[in-house]
């Protein structure tokens, strides 16, 4: 495809013109504080750790303040861009997210076992975080350029299956078990929404099925997350199933009000990862069940609104675009929820907006801003009286 440069400048010379006073507050403000909210649960969930590794409680949470306030200005910035130039720029995007990957594994440095991090000058990032949006966005131009033939294989069905095999191909190498499963999942979720054919996806969801059984029985690990899932009775730190059992201590000890805002106590270095995949936990503990449920509810209102800002969108690549965005946060939400109650093994993601981590936060940011470029554009202002 030709990229027209003229049509990108255009879209980087309405910055604002089209969008002037469209902010869409219904999903700015639960978005905005969430991330603001994120400050107090880092904090509170980081401290012990911060303490003990670098002798200074805020050192962890003064590195996620500085990410959080450049998430807002990510989402300010990105809400003023016009959404249409990503469909300009959709291949060259979904493109350079394959050099990523292909380059983590290349010069990623390794740890734990696995390259996921890619370190380019002071900047270090997880490139499966920009992979799996710039996958949505090649996607949703896709599905908008080939409606007239998505129901062939050939033309149709064919592209999409490839660019997906590809791309978790290339997690697969990390390794990244559910990162893998996930974006498969988006990308098929996306198929069924663009109206694939049933004839191609179902098969198509069912090898893929196997093929992550397969993989996921393929190393030592992942065998061992999975033995542990089903008899979590050992407490041992060297067990796998010991993250799931503490973060459900924590959980019970929060009951329905919590203990408090720093109270905490699976924190105090009995939890890993209290800051990050398993924040969760430490907001149920400290302002229990309430306190999540307040969560859902702001993630809720997100969603509900993000599925009217699609229906309403101008146009099929704003539509898919949204929906894209939408199936993204709610499938990270729920897995990293369900994992933090024990329903799913152990797995590393992440709790969008809210743990702690450069990468995620600035990405969704930056997702969060386009959603509310769409919504911008979307003609969905019951107030306004000077309606298009």
């Amino acid at each position: 495809m030709k990229i027209d440069k003229q049509k990108i400048e255009n879209s980087f010379s309405k910055l604002g013109e089209d969008t002037k006073g469209h902010i869409d507050w219904i999903i700015f403000i639960p978005v905005v504080g969430l991330l603001l909210f994120s400050l107090v649960f880092v904090y509170s969930a980081s401290a012990p750790i911060s303490a003990e590794k670098f002798e200074d409680v805020g050192t962890l949470f003064s590195k996620h303040l500085v990410r959080v306030f450049l998430g807002l200005i990510t989402l300010i910035v990105f809400s003023k861009i016009d959404y249409h130039i990503y469909e300009k720029l959709a291949r060259p995007i979904f493109f350079v997210s394959i050099a990523m990957l292909v380059g983590v594994l290349i010069f990623g440095e390794t740890i734990n076992g696995a390259k996921r991090w890619l370190e380019i000058g002071p900047i270090n990032f997880q490139p499966v975080e920009f992979a799996k949006f710039a996958m949505v966005i090649y996607f949703a131009y896709l599905l908008t350029q080939k409606q007239k033939v998505i129901k062939t294989f050939a033309d149709g069905f064919f592209p999409f299956i490839i660019w997906t095999a590809i791309i978790c191909l290339l997690i697969a190498l990390q390794p990244n078990f559910s990162n893998l499963v996930l974006i498969f999942i988006i990308a098929m979720t996306m198929l069924f929404i663009g109206n694939a054919n049933l004839l191609y996806l179902i098969p198509t969801v069912g090898v893929g099925g196997i093929f992550a059984v397969l993989y996921a029985v393929s190393a030592q690990y992942r065998i061992d997350r999975i033995v542990s899932f089903f008899n979590l009775g050992d407490i041992s730190p060297s067990v796998t199933g010991y993250q799931s059992q503490q973060a459900l201590i924590a959980l019970g000890n929060g009951g329905v009000f919590g203990l408090g805002p720093g109270q905490g106590r699976q924190n105090h270095l009995f939890l890993p990862e209290s800051y990050g995949d398993f924040i969760f936990s430490i907001i149920g503990e400290e302002y229990g069940f309430v306190g999540l449920v307040i969560i859902f509810i702001a993630f809720g209102v997100i969603f509900l609104r993000s599925m009217l800002v699609a229906k309403k969108a101008p146009d099929n690549f704003g539509y898919f675009l949204a929906i894209g965005i939408v199936i993204t946060f709610a499938l990270y939400l729920v897995v990293n929820a369900a994992v933090n109650t024990g329903l799913v093994p152990t797995t590393g993601v992440p709790l969008p907006f809210i743990s702690y981590g450069g990468t995620a936060i600035l990405i969704y940011s930056a997702v969060a801003g386009i959603l509310l470029n769409i919504s911008a554009q979307a003609n969905i202002y019951p107030l306004e009286t000077n309606k298009k």
